[in-house]
């Protein structure tokens, strides 16, 4: 049975820029999943990065704001795509229960946030609201024969204190979401570590060191695509691929996907909304595997072994 829902949906600036693919296909398999978001009218940006670098006040008003725009709408939940976006959301709902610091805040906002609105990940709203079982029962067209290792990055689960979602250390929710897509998820040991994050242009060697490490585990494990839910965490892997490359003398060729594109990838979505154009490595090879079941080689048991 598909879920009815109505949520309010913070996109977040690359949703509608450098990550449109994300937002399409978040778009496409909540309306197929009977999840109904609704986009907060007039929203602005979170901050994202740098904002609490340079002002914690300032920084939590960009997002309070948002927050209060979703309690006008008669809402006390809000999800977006975005870590980076919900991690600011999640702060500043955290910081505005104290009383002097939501003065403050609110002193620079023309609508006063009551500390009312819970911000969520799409990712925990399909895997709490929605479930694997409604997403197994969506698939048109399976994953099977695609390995995949699922990346969380470094912030979608921490500090758990704000977060409050998954385990911090070992998240599973995206793993299980891809075994009800039919793919095979192979257990990845680097999950949560950092990306570099928006050390890629002012800190290339950073990016290409922590990336190069993601990819070079990723391409130990002899998975055919790394799967994750952050914007950045995506760029840095997919679009910069052949600088880490170049950096560090590799060769890799791995497909980057969100988890949503091969959603709907299972859902049987349209091409469009799938995005799978917008990805820079291509997915050609990593999608000729689905269908194709892969026989495990069977281990020779030597005398020894035997006798043990």
């Amino acid at each position: 049975m598909t879920t009815q829902m109505t949520i309010p949906y913070y996109p977040g600036c690359s949703g509608k820029g450098t990550s449109k693919e994300y937002d399409l296909s978040t778009l496409g398999i909540c309306e197929a999943l009977g999840v109904d978001l609704v986009e907060i009218p007039d929203w602005n940006c979170c901050g994202s990065t740098p904002a609490h670098t340079v002002n914690h006040v300032l920084s939590c008003a960009l997002s309070a704001r948002n927050l209060a725009l979703v309690s006008k709408m008669g809402f006390n939940e809000v999800t977006t795509p975005c870590p980076s976006c919900l991690t600011n959301l999640k702060v500043a709902e955290h910081k505005m229960h104290k009383e002097s610091f939501r003065a403050e805040t609110n002193a620079l906002l023309d609508i006063p946030y009551e500390d009312d609105v819970e911000a969520k990940s799409v990712l925990q709203i399909l895997y709490e609201n929605v479930g694997t079982e409604a997403v197994a029962a969506r698939v048109k067209k399976p994953l099977e024969g695609l390995r995949v290792a699922c990346y969380y990055g470094c912030i979608m689960n921490r500090p758990p204190e704000v977060m409050d979602f998954d385990d911090p250390e070992h998240p599973m929710a995206m793993d299980h979401l891809m075994e009800a897509l039919g793919a095979e998820v192979i257990p990845y040991p680097l999950k949560v570590e950092c990306c570099g994050a928006s050390y890629g242009i002012t800190r290339r060697d950073i990016v290409s060191k922590l990336s190069g490490k993601l990819l070079e585990v990723a391409e130990s494990l002899g998975v055919d695509a790394v799967v994750t839910a952050c914007p950045l965490c995506q760029m840095n892997l997919d679009m910069r691929q052949s600088q880490i490359n170049t950096d560090n003398g590799t060769n890799y060729n791995i497909p980057v996907f969100y988890f949503t594109q091969l959603m709907a990838k299972a859902f049987d979505l349209s091409y469009r909304i799938q995005g799978l154009n917008k990805l820079i490595v291509s997915p050609k090879t990593a999608l000729a595997r689905i269908g194709k079941v892969v026989e495990k080689p069977v281990e020779k048991v030597t005398e020894e072994a035997a006798e043990k």
